[in-house]
């Protein structure tokens, strides 16, 4: 099954989980992602190996990104009639603490949505949502059937 079919089965079936799957990287950050009162929440449960600092620890930079920007896409996919991987435009991260060794989740809201552009906005946190350790604006080219 091509990546493009595992998508529009998971869509069909609702199934965060195939989706998730579908990303190999996904599998290495420890993605996980569910619904919440209408909001689909990305985590990134923790492992050793997501460390950037270990004399904190902290999570490492790369790897807030990478949940940031697998959030954004993970919404694209999930929200609006695309079953291709959105390609990315830019991508800013603003990093405002350092991440903790726990889990971090993350929300994606889409803020404009075109024919072939989608402005999204994230936002990480781990134990309270109105302290994020990081947020991102991106720009994403979608493609439609």
């Amino acid at each position: 099954m091509t990546i493009r079919e595992t998508f529009e089965a998971a869509k069909r079936a609702g199934d965060l989980r195939a989706m998730l799957d579908a990303v190999p990287y996904s599998k290495f950050l420890g993605l996980d992602a569910a619904l919440a009162d209408g909001e689909l929440i990305t985590t990134m449960r923790f492992a050793p190996h997501l460390i950037g600092n270990p004399a904190l620890p902290a999570l490492h930079g790369g790897t807030l990104g990478a949940l940031l920007e697998s959030a954004a896409i993970f919404e694209l996919l999930w929200r609006s009639e695309t079953v291709v991987l959105p390609k990315t435009i830019t991508f800013t991260v603003d990093y405002l603490r350092s991440g903790a060794a726990r889990d971090t989740y993350a929300h994606a809201s889409i803020t404009r949505q075109g024919r072939r552009v989608a402005n999204v906005r994230v936002e990480a946190w781990q134990v309270d949502r109105a302290l994020p350790v990081a947020t991102a604006h991106a720009i994403f080219l979608v493609m439609r059937d």
